[in-house]
């Protein structure tokens, strides 16, 4: 059985490896092949939210546009928000029914006849356009903590398994008591394997992180224009509502 063993790992039993990326993973160890398989769900998982993130964020953008077309457009305020009431198709919708709803309410109950009143209005209308945008950008952002987790700790998970395939090939290399290259490079090309999956993982996470990440900070950045400027509009109308 020993020679069997010493007779598979020399140069004329090197052939019976497969050195291709299936071959590899089916003669790989038991953790190594864990290793590979976590790797392979994590690249697969970063690229469904990667592709999930920027057709979202354009669809966005496209529906801004088109929401603050009809806003500047000299229409009635009111009537946009009959349209849009019961289902805001994007965030600057949702942050202007937000503010519309609460105007409503205030000027429906009559609460708006003192300085005071206004004042109150003008905050609260302030408070629930911040809290809308809050909620709304925590929804786009969901998911992106698994970027930056995948980015930092795939090369590290990556190694771990090419620490452990460096161990097995070494043992392999004593019990044969062989260091030929037709050895050591089954082994080694088996380990080095999850390293090349650990950065095949962590580089798109990071690049994908990273640019994501500035065009939700632009996003937020144009929500919280809009959110400004409504206000201001709001406030005008107080202020000619209590002259």
């Amino acid at each position: 059985m020993e020679q069997e063993v010493v007779d598979s790992l020399t140069l004329g039993g090197s052939a019976s490896y497969d050195l291709t990326i299936w071959g590899l993973f089916l003669q790989a160890d038991i953790v190594v092949k864990a290793v590979i398989v976590v790797l392979i769900i994590a690249s697969f998982w970063t690229w469904t939210i990667i592709f999930d993130k920027v057709f979202r964020l354009r669809r966005l953008r496209r529906r801004a546009d088109q929401f603050e077309e009809a806003f500047w457009s000299g229409g009635s305020l009111d009537d946009l928000y009959d349209r849009i009431d019961k289902r805001p198709p994007d965030p600057m919708s949702a942050i202007f029914v937000s503010a519309m709803r609460e105007w409503r309410r205030s000027t429906a109950r009559g609460t708006t006849k003192t300085g005071q009143s206004m004042l109150n209005l003008q905050q609260r209308i302030e408070r629930v356009m911040d809290i809308t945008l809050g909620r709304e950008m925590q929804r786009l952002e969901r998911q992106m903590i698994f970027l930056a987790s995948v980015g930092s700790s795939a090369p590290f998970i990556g190694l771990f398994g090419t620490v452990w395939g460096i161990m097995n090939a070494f043992s392999s290399i004593a019990a044969a008591k062989n260091t030929t290259l037709a050895v050591v490079a089954p082994g080694i090309a088996e380990a080095l394997f999850a390293t090349a999956l650990g950065l095949v993982a962590a580089i798109p996470a990071v690049i994908a992180f990273n640019k994501i990440s500035t065009d939700l900070g632009r996003y937020t950045g144009r929500l919280e224009a809009f959110a400004g400027e409504f206000t201001a509009i709001l406030s005008r109308q107080l202020e000619e509502h209590e002259a």
